[in-house]
């Protein structure tokens, strides 16, 4: 991965969170959070 292509995304990424942040009030990024601790659960029951 290039550095331009790391910033570009991690602008994108910062953009989606503020604008989740502002607009839907951190639904979507606390949704997000209990899939991924989820997943974790579920990924560490195959260990």
């Amino acid at each position: 991965m290039t550095n331009p292509i790391a910033v570009f995304l991690a602008i994108v990424i910062i953009a989606g969170l503020g604008y989740d942040l502002i607009w839907l009030d951190g639904q979507t990024s606390l949704l997000l959070a209990r899939k991924l601790f989820d997943l974790i659960e579920w990924v560490a029951f195959w260990r």
